[in-house]
């Protein structure tokens, strides 16, 4: 099945309904489904070395080479019979060619087939395995939250413009049709000027070892809060002020935390928690529309758009619920290293500056430190 190149995710995406994109066009921002968000088949091929073999490195070894033109040529880990256990549980990563392990991490960036690096280690190591990537000559898509703060996401942009290679914040949200959408009703005026915006992320994750220990940088802030932050983010840009309230675990980890933004215009909150679960929604208000995500608005999922006010308004249901979804940001990759950028358009390197500072200045409020930094 992996192999298979009619698996084309675009085509599981029905028609935009004919009202918003007459909303768009009447807004002078005519929207082109196939222009916004391009066929992941479509992308360059890329060769993909993953370091690391936990849980959401198999979400990347399954999505990228079933709904992408890329493909696994290695897997690396600090214990080389956990990298082919891992490669061994996905048979289809290779596209029907062989997966190389490799029991280090400098092994794994110097394999020569590997044309970018995907990082899906805890955050603590970040920093410094994207450094050895680098130096390497290797690409990065680094999982979010692309370091522990943004002076750690500094060093890693500075060795990336001096070596010019790219890097990325592997926030996949921002490359979901959903969101592309989103982001054009609201950029292009359709909803008004922006108001309001709230994002929500709990889920039940306590038991998990590596959230309650903080020298793996852990909690509900950089594995859970990143998303309704940088959702915000997207919408909204850097906040003028932050204020926020939570709790912490004995071991001074963040169990959850409910973070205010201010803007000039508008207002944002965004909720997170790895103690307590909820529908993880979202909705944007503006003054003359507003877009619901009434259930995992960080995957691809059904959204609603809403024109106008009162009784007179119209409501319209998009579907843009796709298989996969980690195959969009990869392909962003490809084809921006194809083009020679070193940074997204989509997802540039300013705007993971800029949702860790406001994380930054959330951990400092709530008085959470690693060690280490």
């Amino acid at each position: 099945m992996a192999q298979d190149k009619s698996i084309r995710t675009t085509d599981h995406l029905p028609a935009i309904p004919g009202p918003v994109l007459d909303a768009l066009a009447g807004a002078d921002v005519p929207f082109n489904l196939a222009a916004a968000v391009p066929e992941p088949q479509d992308a360059p091929a890329l060769r993909w070395g993953v370091l690391g073999a936990g849980g959401i490195a198999a979400t990347f070894a399954t999505d990228v080479p079933a709904f992408s033109s890329g493909r696994i040529v290695a897997v690396g880990s600090r214990d080389r019979a956990r990298a082919q256990a891992f490669i061994d549980a996905h048979p289809d990563a290779g596209k029907g060619q062989p997966v190389r392990a490799h029991g280090s991490y400098e092994a794994l960036v110097g394999d020569p087939d590997v044309d970018a690096v995907y990082i899906a280690t805890p955050h603590n190591f970040h920093c410094e395995q994207a450094l050895l990537a680098l130096g390497a000559g290797k690409p990065v898509l680094v999982e979010k939250s692309f370091t522990r703060s943004a002076a750690e996401a500094r060093r890693v942009f500075d060795a990336a413009r001096a070596a010019n290679l790219f890097a990325m914040e592997a926030m996949w949200t921002r490359f979901l049709p959903g969101q592309v959408l989103l982001r054009a009703l609201a950029d292009g005026g359709v909803l008004g000027e922006l108001r309001y915006v709230r994002a929500e992320h709990l889920q039940s994750l306590e038991h998990v070892a590596r959230l309650n220990r903080p020298e793996l940088a852990g909690g509900a802030l950089l594995d859970l809060g990143v998303y309704p932050v940088s959702f915000v983010h997207s919408l909204l840009g850097a906040p003028t002020a932050v204020s926020a309230v939570g709790r912490l675990s004995g071991a001074g980890v963040d169990l959850d935390e409910v973070i205010a933004m201010a803007y000039p215009a508008a207002c944002a909150t965004a909720a997170s928690s790895m103690s307590a679960a909820s529908e993880t929604a979202a909705e944007v208000v503006g003054t003359s529309g507003r877009v619901l995500l009434p259930t995992q608005f960080y995957r691809p999922a059904p959204l609603e758009v809403v024109l106008g006010e009162g009784p007179g308004a119209r409501r319209h249901e998009w579907d843009a619920t796709v298989p996969g979804g980690f195959q969009f940001e990869a392909a962003e990759v490809a084809r921006c290293i194809a083009a020679g950028r070193i940074e997204s358009e989509t997802m540039p390197w300013s705007e993971t500056l800029a949702v860790l500072e406001t994380m930054d200045e959330v951990r400092r409020e709530l008085g959470v430190v690693y060690p280490g930094e």
